[in-house]
C-alpha cells in the first residue's frame, strides 16, 4: 500500500498512454499555470516553458529560481507522493512586495513568498525516488460483465413494540438473524452488466442520480465487496484476479467514503501522523529518517489542503466541537492519500467544500494521477465545468445500468446524438445526469420518448450498439495484449509493494509487521485517553470519592466476629466497582466500529492489533487509578496490615478490571447492535454477580449453576481476595456472637460462637476455618483462582482479537428504508400526490396549482454594524466584523464565502440561535427591535439534519404545521399545505417512510429535503433562513430546491440562504448576494443581475476581470482569495468594499427602508406578540402523542428493558429456587429483596441516552418556538409509564414466586406495589440525571456513583447500627432505598417461623449437672433470639433465630413502619419529577 513513491519511467509511460490527444481546453483560467487543460490531459508538455502572469505580477522564470530552494525541501517530502493530499493544487502566486493580512498570520503556517506548485514538488520527489532506485507502482483495472446484487426491493414495514416479542420468540427467526440468515427482502441487481477499462494515469468521473448505484460501483471497483449478496463478472487489477488482489494487495485499492469517521478528540496532525506511522515505506528517498519523512509529508499535506492552521485543533464530530465541516472533509481526503494506493475511488468527496476548494481538489487529483500514474475514480454530485475538464473518461449510470462509458470530451455529443436537446448553458455533468432524469430531460424538436431511448434498459442497449462501445471493446482487447507484453511493469508493481513495507512479511497486505502496528496503536490510544481530560478527571474523581466513602463506611473494621461478614462486603464492593468501571467499553466498542472498518480497508492495521494495544493502554491508566483506590480503601478499613497481602489485593483488583474490560469488549465485537449487546451483557453480568459467592455461597448454589464460578472473573477475584485476607487473620468471638451471653454466662466451656468455623470452648476462630466452613475454599486455592483469571484474560483477549478479524458488523451493505403500513386516509393522500406528479411529468400542471403560496408579511429585516465575539482561552475572538445588510420580502438572497468564513455564524446570529458570545450592532425588524414572536415568525433549516427518527416524513411535516402555524388555522388547511410541500420537495414516494437515523433510514439528500420541508410546513411569516440546503444533493435536486425557493420568494417570502457550489444556472436564481471572506468580513452586498453582470461589473471596476467562460460563483470566491490561490488585486477586498460607493448606498438604503416601514406600520394596529403559535394544552397533546408513537416504533428500546428485567428476575429466582425456612434462608431472602435495587443500574443505562437524544431533537424544535420545554419533559415521563408497569409486573412474578416468598395477598400486594414504585423511581431518576448533564457520556459517569451510594447506605451491605454516625444521621435517612429495603424486609420476614437445618445448629455442653433448658432459661428470659432443639439434654443444639422478626429488629426495622416507608419512597418520585421539569426549563446544553 505503502509505497507511494511510484517512480515513473518514460518508456512505459508512453506505452500505456498511446497517442493521447493534447487538445488545449478553452478554460485555461488565469491561476492555473501548471494545471491548465493541456497538462490536465496527461500531456508531456508540462508547463516548463516560462509563463508570464497575466496580471503582470511575477515572472515565473524569476520565481522558479526563488523556488528552487524550497522545492528541494518539499520535494523530499513529496515522495510520499500520492499520499499526497488531493487538494489545493493551484499554483498560488504572490507579488513579493505585498504582504497579505488574510493569507499570512495563520497560526503555524510558514508562508513563504514562493508559489507552492504541487506539480513541481511532486516531480522533484519522483526524480529523487528514481535516483534512490524506488520502483514504480501502477495498476490498471478492467471490468467485464460486472453485475452486483444486493437485498432490497421489498417494502419493509416499521416494527412496533409487539413485533419485538414475535420475532424474539420465533426461535428460527432469532437464530437466523444471529447467524445473519434473516432475509431483509428479495435479491435484486444493483448494477447490471458493466464493462470498461481504466489505465494507470486515467481519471474516471462516475455520474448518476442518487440511488443509481454510483457508490456501489466505486466500492466494488476498489474491491470492497462486503455487504453485497453476489458480485459476478470479471474484474482484473492488472493481471491479478480480484480475490488474489484482495488477499495480497488489499491496500492498493482504496475507497474514500462520503461520511467522515475520525476519532474526534485527536488533533488533525495526530490523525495524519498515525496514518503515516503505519505507512512510512521501508525504502525512503534521500535517506530520510522516519520522523523527518513523516514531518515533511504532513507539512506538505496541510499546505496542499490549506489547513495548516488546524494542525493542533481536534478533528471533532457533530457532537464534539473541532474543525469546520469542510476542513474535516479535507482531513479524510488527506488520510486516504496517505494510503498511497494505486487505485483510488472517491465518493462525493467535495460535499461541504466551497466551489473554489472543490476545483483545487480536482486539480490536485489530476496532478497526482499524472505523476504517479494512479487509477482514479471519482463520483461527484455537483461538479462544475472546471472540475469536469480534469477527467479523461466518464461513466454515466442510470438505475444500475451503464448508459455511457468513454472519453469525457465526447460524452455530451453522444447524448445529443441520441436525440436529447442541446443545452449549452448547462454544465456537462449536469447535462449528462439530466439525460437520465425523467423530469429534467428534454428531446430535440420532433423527437419524443417514443423514438429516443429513455428507459435505463433502452439507454444501456443504445450504448452497446454505439461506436463508442465498439471502440471500448477494441481498447479492452489492446489493453489485454499490452498486459501480456509488459510483464515487467507488474514485476515492478510487486517489487514496489514489497519495498514499501517496513519489516512486514512479503505476503502480508500490511506495510508494517504486527508488533509495530500494536506500538503505533498504543501511542494513538494513549493520546486518545490522555486528551480526553474530562473523562479522565471524572473517572478519577468518581474512583477516589467511592474509595473514601467505602473507607468511611467500613472505617477500622474490628478483627472480631462482627468484622467477618463486613470484610466480605468491603472486598466485594472494591472488586465490583472497579470491574464495572469497564462497562463503558461496550458503548465505545460499538461506536468505534466504523473507524476500525475503514482502517482495515486502508490496511493501516489489523483489528486485533488495536485490541491488544488498547488493553496495554488500559492497564497503564487503570493500574494507577486502582492503586490509589486500593491504598485509600485498604488502609482506612484496616484490612490485614501485611505488604504481601496489600499488593496481592491490588493485583487481584487490576486483574478483575482487565478481565471484565475484555469481556465487555468481546461482547461488543460479537453483537450486531447496542440492544443485543445490552441484553447479552445483562444476562451474563447477573449470572456473574449471583455466582460470585458473596450473595449465595458456592456450596448452597444450585448444582447446575456452580460451573459458572470457574469462568467468572468476579467470583474468582472475590474468592482470591477473601482467602488473601482471612488466611492471615484470626478472629475473636465477641458480643452477641458468643452464645449464651449476658450476666452469669462466663464459662467459656459452656458457650459457643455462632460464627461458621468456630470450635466450642474457644473464643478464637481461625480465618482459614471460617473460609472453609462458610465458602468451601481452601487457602491453596488463592493462586489457582488467580491463575484461572489470567487464563480468562488471555482467552478473552484472543476471542476479542479473532472476533475483531472475523466479525465485520456494519461494514458495507446498503441502508434499508422502512415504511408505515397505509391506512385508508394515507392511501387517498398518496394517490392524489402521485396523480399530481404524473400531471407534472406530462407538463400539464395548471397555473393555479401553486396558489396556496402567498405570504402576507411586508416586514423587512435589517442589520447594521453587526459583530459577534466568542470567548477563547486567549481572550475574545471576533467571528463577524461590522456587517451591514437587509432581507426584503420577495427577495432571494445568497450568502456565500469560503469554508469557515462565518456564513453559518451569521445565520445563527440573525435567527436568534446563539446563546454564547457577545453580539453587538443593530438587528431590527421594520426599524424596531424584534419582539418575542420573532423566532416563531422565522424558519431556519439548519445544516445538520436532526429529526425524530421514528416518525414518517408526512408526520414530521404535520407536526411542524400543527404547532407552528397559527392555532386559528383549521387543521384541514394546514394538512393540505403539508401535501403541497411534499409534492414540491418531490418526496411523494417517501411520504410514509420512517426518517430513521443516518445509518438506517432515509439517505442524506432525502433527509436534507425533510429538514427544508419541516421549516416550510411552518409557513414562516417573516423570514426563511436556510443553511446549505443544497450540500450533499445532486445538481438536479439542488436545482429543484432553489427553483422552489424562487417560487416562494415570488409569493412574497423573504429568504436568506447559504450556498456552497452553485453552478451558473443555480446562481442566476438569486436576487442578491452577501459575500464574506475569511475572518467574517463582508466583501460585497448587492444585486447579482442577469448573468451576474452587476456583480462582475463591481469586480471589474476594482481591477478583477472574470473570464467569459468561468462560472462567476466560483470565480468570485477565487478572486477574494478563498481557495489556495492568492486573491486578485493588491488590496484586501473587505477594505475595497468598505470604501466603495455601493457600501454607502447600502447604508443609506437601510435607513430609508426603516423610515418607510416605521411609517407604514405606525398607522396599522399593533399586533399582539405571541411567543408560541399554540396554547400549552395543545402543545402537550401533540408532543405527548408523538413521543408515545416514537416509543411504540422503537421496539428494541422497550423490549431490551423488559428482557433485562425478566432475565434478572428469572436467574435470581432459579438461583434461590423454593427456599426453605432455615436460618440461612433469612439472609437469602434479604438478598433476593436486594436484587430489586439492581433496577436503577439497568434502567439508568437505557433511559439517559434516550432522553439525551430526544432532547437534541427538541432543542431544534424549541428554538423555532414549536413548543415549550414542559411538554417535552412531560412527554418523556408519560411515554415511559406503560413500559414501566409492564416491566414491574414481569420482574416481580419470577423474582417473587419462584423462590417461594410470602404469597399471602396483603404481603405480596405490598411487595408488588413497592417494586412498581422502584421502577418508576428509577426511570424518573434517569431522566433527572440526564436533564442535569450535557451528554449521556457524562451521565454514565455519574451513574456508578449514585447506584453505589444507594446500595451502600440502604442497610444491606452494612447494617444500620454499624454505619458510622456521620453517614447514618443524614445519608442513610435520605437514601430512597432505605425505605425500599425497610418496607420489603419486614413485609417478608414478619412472623416467619425459622427451622434450622442440622448443620446450622451451634453445639455446646451445658455445665455439669444442668440440662440445656435450665441453663439457657435466663438467656431467653432476657429477650434473646433463637431456640433450642431439645431442652432435656446436656448437649445443647442452639438455633440463632426462632422467628423472622428476630433477624431484622437488631437492624432497626419495624413492621409498623412499612406504609410510612412506602409513602416516603413514593415522594422521591415527585422530587425527581421536579428536578426533570426545572432542569429542562432552565438548563440549555445546546451551546452554539
Amino acid at each position: 500500500m505503502e509505497n507511494a513513491n511510484v517512480p515513473h519511467t518514460d518508456t512505459t509511460f508512453e506505452a500505456i498512454q498511446p497517442n493521447r490527444n493534447h487538445g488545449h481546453g478553452d478554460n485555461d483560467s488565469i491561476k492555473t499555470a501548471s494545471i491548465n487543460d493541456s497538462t490536465a490531459r496527461n500531456s508531456e508538455k508540462y508547463a516548463d516553458t516560462g509563463f508570464t502572469d497575466v496580471r503582470g505580477g511575477v515572472n515565473v522564470q524569476r520565481a522558479e529560481a526563488d523556488f528552487h530552494e524550497l522545492s528541494k525541501e518539499l520535494s523530499r517530502a513529496s515522495n510520499v507522493s500520492r499520499r499526497l493530499s488531493r487538494v489545493q493544487s493551484k499554483q498560488s502566486r504572490k507579488d513579493h512586495a505585498i504582504t497579505d493580512v488574510e493569507k499570512g498570520g495563520l497560526a503555524g503556517s510558514d508562508t513563504s513568498d514562493e508559489p507552492f506548485d504541487l506539480e513541481r514538488v511532486l516531480r522533484g520527489g519522483k526524480d529523487e525516488e528514481e535516483a534512490a532506485g524506488i520502483k514504480s507502482k501502477r495498476i490498471g483495472v478492467m471490468w467485464d460483465g460486472l453485475t452486483v446484487s444486493g437485498i432490497g426491493g421489498v417494502k419493509n414495514y416499521v416494527k412496533t413494540f409487539p413485533d419485538a416479542f414475535v420475532s424474539f420468540f420465533n426461535v428460527f427467526e432469532t437464530v437466523g438473524s444471529l447467524l445473519g440468515l434473516g432475509k431483509k427482502g428479495k435479491e435484486f441487481d444493483i448494477l447490471k452488466d458493466f464493462k470498461g477499462v481504466a489505465k494507470p494515469g486515467e481519471m474516471v468521473l462516475v455520474l448518476g442520480r442518487p440511488g443509481s448505484g454510483c457508490t456501489t460501483f466505486l466500492k466494488v471497483i476498489s474491491n470492497q465487496r462486503y455487504g453485497y449478496t453476489s458480485v459476478d463478472g470479471k474484474v482484473l487489477y492488472g493481471p491479478f484476479k480480484s480475490d488474489f488482489f484482495e488477499k495480497r494487495y488489499r491496500g492498493e485499492a482504496v475507497y474514500c467514503e462520503e461520511d467522515e469517521n475520525h476519532h474526534p478528540t485527536l488533533t488533525v496532525g495526530q490523525t495524519l501522523d498515525f496514518a503515516l506511522e503505519t505507512k512510512v515505506p521501508g525504502k525512503r528517498p534521500a535517506g530520510l529518517s522516519r520522523q523527518d519523512f513523516k514531518e515533511k509529508v504532513i507539512n506538505l499535506m496541510l499546505k496542499m489542503f490549506n489547513i495548516e492552521h488546524t494542525r493542533n485543533t481536534i478533528v471533532g464530530n457533530p457532537f464534539v466541537r473541532g474543525v469546520s465541516g469542510g476542513e474535516r472533509k479535507r482531513v479524510s481526503i488527506a488520510e486516504t492519500m496517505i494510503t498511497g494506493a494505486s487505485l483510488m475511488s472517491w465518493d462525493n468527496s467535495t460535499r461541504g467544500l466551497d466551489a473554489s476548494t472543490a476545483v483545487d481538489y480536482a486539480r490536485s487529483l489530476r496532478v497526482l494521477t499524472n505523476i504517479y500514474s494512479t487509477t482514479t475514480f471519482v463520483s461527484l454530485y455537483q461538479a462544475s465545468e472546471n472540475i469536469y475538464k480534469c477527467f479523461d473518461k466518464v461513466l454515466v449510470i442510470d438505475s444500475g445500468r451503464q448508459v455511457y462509458f468513454g472519453p469525457a470530451q465526447e460524452a455530451r455529443a453522444y447524448f445529443e446524438g441520441l436525440g436529447f436537446m442541446e443545452k449549452p448553458r448547462q454544465t456537462t455533468p449536469d447535462y449528462l445526469t439530466g439525460c437520465t432524469d425523467t423530469f429534467e430531460r428534454e428531446f430535440k424538436p420532433g423527437m419524443s420518448e417514443n423514438n429516443v431511448p429513455s428507459t435505463p434498459e433502452a439507454l444501456a442497449e443504445a450504448f452497446k450498439q454505439s461506436e463508442t462501445a465498439s471502440r471500448l471493446e477494441a481498447e479492452m482487447q489492446s489493453y489485454n495484449v499490452q498486459m501480456e507484453q509488459e510483464k515487467h511493469i507488474y514485476d515492478d508493481f510487486q517489487l514496489a509493494v514489497k519495498e514499501g513495507k517496513r519489516r512486514a512479511s512479503a505476503k502480508s497486505v500490511y506495510s508494517i509487521p504486527f508488533y509495530l502496528q500494536v506500538w503505533a496503536l498504543a501511542k494513538r490510544q494513549f493520546l486518545l485517553k490522555w486528551q480526553d481530560r474530562f473523562s479522565l478527571c471524572v473517572s478519577w474523581v468518581t474512583s477516589i470519592s467511592i474509595a473514601i466513602i467505602t473507607g468511611t463506611v467500613w472505617l477500622d473494621l474490628p478483627d472480631t466476629s462482627a468484622g467477618a461478614f463486613t470484610r466480605g462486603g468491603v472486598l466485594f464492593i472494591a472488586l465490583l466497582f472497579n470491574a464495572f468501571q469497564a462497562f463503558s467499553e461496550l458503548a465505545s466498542t460499538m461506536i468505534g466500529r466504523p473507524i476500525i472498518n475503514k482502517h482495515r480497508a486502508f490496511t493501516f492495521h489489523r483489528p486485533s492489533a488495536l485490541w491488544i494495544a488498547q488493553i496495554g493502554v488500559d492497564l497503564l491508566f487503570a493500574s494507577a487509578q486502582i492503586l490509589v483506590f486500593s491504598i485509600i480503601v485498604y488502609f482506612m478499613t484496616n484490612l490485614v496490615r501485611d505488604a504481601g497481602a496489600f499488593f496481592t489485593f491490588t493485583l487481584i483488583i487490576i486483574t478483575g478490571y482487565l478481565a471484565m474490560t475484555l469481556f465487555f469488549r468481546t461482547v461488543g465485537c460479537l453483537c450486531p447492535d447496542f440492544d443485543v449487546a445490552i441484553r447479552l451483557a445483562a444476562t451474563i453480568i447477573t449470572l456473574f454477580v449471583l455466582t460470585s459467592g458473596y450473595l449465595i455461597q458456592w456450596q448452597s448454589e444450585q448444582v447446575w449453576l456452580r460451573w459458572i464460578f470457574y469462568i467468572n472473573a468476579l467470583g474468582l477475584g472475590f474468592s482470591a481476595l477473601m482467602i488473601n485476607e482471612f488466611k492471615r487473620l484470626d478472629l475473636t468471638c465477641a458480643g452477641t456472637s458468643l452464645v449464651p451471653y449476658g450476666p452469669g454466662y462466663n464459662d467459656i466451656n459452656a458457650q459457643v460462637c455462632t460464627l461458621p468455623g468456630s470450635q466450642a470452648g474457644s473464643t478464637r476462630i481461625s480465618g482459614i476455618d471460617y473460609i472453609k466452613t462458610s465458602f468451601s475454599w481452601e487457602p491453596s486455592d488463592l493462586w489457582l483462582h488467580y491463575g484461572i483469571m489470567v487464563i480468562l484474560i488471555v482467552g478473552f483477549l484472543l476471542a476479542n482479537a479473532f472476533l475483531g478479524e472475523l466479525v465485520k458488523w456494519g461494514a458495507g451493505g446498503r441502508t434499508v428504508t422502512f415504511f408505515v403500513k397505509e391506512n385508508k386516509e394515507l392511501k387517498e393522500l398518496n394517490s392524489k400526490l402521485h396523480e399530481k406528479r404524473d400531471r407534472r411529468n406530462r407538463k400539464e400542471e395548471g397555473k393555479d396549482e401553486s396558489s396556496e403560496l402567498n405570504v402576507r408579511s411586508k416586514a423587512v429585516l435589517t442589520w447594521e454594524d453587526l459583530c459577534y465575539d466568542v470567548p477563547v482561552p486567549s481572550g475574545e475572538l471576533r467571528l463577524l466584523k461590522n456587517i451591514y445588510g437587509y432581507v426584503k420580502p420577495g427577495q432571494l438572497t445568497a450568502l456565500m464565502g469560503a469554508s469557515g468564513a462565518g456564513k453559518t455564524t451569521l445565520l445563527d446570529v440573525l435567527a436568534n440561535r446563539k446563546n454564547i458570545g457577545v453580539i453587538s450592532g443593530d438587528k431590527l425588524v421594520d426599524g424596531k427591535v424584534p419582539g418575542i414572536a420573532f423566532q416563531r415568525g422565522t424558519a431556519y433549516a439548519e445544516q445538520l439534519d436532526v429529526h425524530e427518527p421514528a416518525t414518517t416524513v408526512r408526520e414530521a411535516l404535520r407536526f411542524s404545521a400543527d404547532l407552528r402555524q397559527p392555532y386559528e388555522t383549521p387543521q384541514a388547511e394546514k394538512y393540505a399545505y403539508v401535501e403541497e410541500v411534499i409534492a414540491l420537495l418531490e418526496m411523494e414516494d417517501m411520504a410514509d417512510a420512517i426518517i430513521g437515523d443516518p445509518e438506517s433510514g432515509l439517505a442524506v439528500e432525502q433527509r436534507k429535503r425533510v429538514t427544508i420541508g419541516v421549516e416550510l410546513a411552518a409557513k414562516p411569516e417573516l423570514l426563511l433562513f436556510l443553511d446549505e440546503p443544497t450540500s450533499g444533493l445532486d445538481s438536479q435536486s439542488a436545482f429543484n430546491i432553489v427553483r422552489f425557493l424562487r417560487k416562494l420568494a415570488a409569493a412574497g417570502q423573504a429568504i436568506l440562504c447559504t450556498i456552497h457550489q452553485p453552478n451558473s444556472a443555480l446562481f442566476e436564481n438569486f436576487d442578491r448576494l452577501l459575500l464574506l471572506q475569511r475572518g467574517g468580513q463582508c466583501v460585497y452586498f448587492g444585486d447579482i443581475g442577469k448573468d451576474a453582470h452587476v456583480l462582475l461589473d463591481y469586480f471589474h471596476r476594482h481591477g478583477a476581470d472574470c473570464p467569459s467562460d468561468a462560472n462567476p460563483a466560483e470565480w468570485m470566491l477565487d478572486a477574494v482569495g478563498a481557495g489556495s490561490a492568492a486573491r486578485i488585486g493588491d488590496r484586501d477586498w473587505a477594505d475595497v468594499w468598505a470604501d466603495s460607493e455601493e457600501f454607502a448606498e447600502v447604508k443609506h438604503h437601510i435607513v430609508q427602508v426603516k423610515e418607510e416601514r416605521i411609517a407604514a406600520i405606525g398607522s396599522a394596529d399593533p399586533v399582539e406578540q405571541k411567543e408560541f403559535a399554540t396554547p400549552l394544552s395543545f402543545q402537550i397533546k401533540q408532543v405527548v402523542k408523538r413521543q408515545n408513537m416514537s416509543f411504540w416504533r422503537t421496539p428494541n428500546y422497550g423490549f431490551t428493558r423488559l428482557f433485562n428485567h425478566v432475565i434478572i428476575a428469572l436467574l435470581t429466582g432459579l438461583m434461590y429456587l423454593q427456599l426453605d425456612d432455615s436460618r440461612s434462608s433469612l439472609q437469602y431472602r434479604v438478598f433476593i429483596i436486594f436484587q430489586v435495587t439492581v433496577l436503577p443500574a439497568l434502567i439508568l443505562a437505557q433511559v439517559e441516552p434516550k432522553y439525551a437524544i430526544q432532547r437534541m431533537i427538541s432543542f431544534r424544535e424549541q428554538m423555532s418556538k414549536a413548543y415549550k420545554t414542559f411538554p417535552f419533559a412531560l412527554s418523556m415521563v408519560v411515554a415511559e409509564m406503560p413500559y414501566s408497569i409492564l416491566c414491574a409486573v414481569f420482574f416481580f412474578i419470577p423474582l417473587y414466586y419462584i423462590p417461594g416468598l410470602n404469597s399471602n395477598s396483603s404481603r405480596a400486594g405490598y411487595q408488588f406495589f413497592i417494586v412498581l414504585i422502584t421502577e418508576v423511581f428509577s426511570v424518573t431518576l434517569g431522566q433527572a440525571i440526564a436533564a442535569l448533564t450535557p451528554t449521556p457520556f457524562i451521565a454514565s459517569y455519574v451513574n456508578p456513583f449514585i447506584i453505589i451510594i444507594f446500595a451502600l447506605f440502604c442497610g444491606v451491605t452494612i447494617p444500620k447500627p454499624q454505619i458510622p454516625k456521620f453517614w447514618r444521621v443524614w445519608l442513610y435517612e435520605l437514601n430512597p432505598f432505605t425505605r425500599l429495603i425497610g418496607g420489603m424486609i419486614v413485609t417478608e420476614l414478619h412472623d416467619l417461623k425459622v427451622q434450622c437445618k442440622a448443620s446450622e445448629f451451634n453445639q455446646f455442653r451445658a455445665p455439669q449437672g444442668q440440662d440445656c433448658g435450665t441453663y439457657m432459661s435466663d438467656f431467653f428470659a432476657g429477650g434473646a433470639p433463637g431456640y433450642l432443639l431439645d431442652n432435656a439434654t446436656n448437649v445443647c443444639n442452639y438455633c440463632a433465630y426462632k422467628v423472622g422478626d428476630e433477624f431484622y429488629e437488631p437492624l432497626g426495622y419495624e413492621f409498623s413502619n412499612r406504609w410510612r416507608d412506602l409513602g416516603i419512597f413514593a415522594a422521591f418520585i415527585g422530587s425527581n419529577l421536579i428536578i426533570v421539569f426545572v432542569a429542562a426549563r432552565y438548563l440549555n446544553f445546546n451551546r452554539r
